[in-house]
């Protein structure tokens, strides 16, 4: 009981400090954000997938079924490690190139983005 008490704490500490860096405007941020966001989504996959069992494999009576862990939980979670690690490489990649364009890492405001909150402001202000 203790154990998944303090692995739902982790996991609601991975989930906030996740969510605050994407949050950030840096890109290597948001990049950690979301790796860490995916970390926690894994430990609750993992978490609510049952209790710890013996291997799938290997079973030599038909009682072994009762005690066996669940495949499925982590098989989400290794796609999951793969999809992760695919989404890390593409947003490096990404970061690497607007770095080199704008020798920055910050993404910047749209202009359009800027009109339409002016505009809202101004209606606000009208009403």
């Amino acid at each position: 009981m203790t154990s998944n008490l303090t692995l739902l704490v982790l996991i609601g500490v991975l989930t906030a400090c996740g969510v605050y860096l994407i949050l950030e405007r840096a890109v290597s941020k948001m990049m950690l954000g979301m790796i860490l966001f995916g970390n926690a989504v894994n430990l609750l996959i993992l978490t609510v997938g049952g209790p710890d069992g013996d291997p799938p494999i290997g079973a030599t009576d038909d009682r072994a079924h009762e005690g066996m862990a669940d495949p499925l939980a982590q098989a989400m979670v290794l796609t999951a490690i793969v999809i992760t690690m695919g989404f890390a490489a593409f947003v490096l990649a990404l970061a690497y190139r607007s770095y080199i364009l704008t020798t920055t890492d910050d993404v910047q405001n749209e202009p359009s983005d800027a009109e339409v909150a002016a505009r809202r402001d101004r209606e606000d202000l009208e009403d």
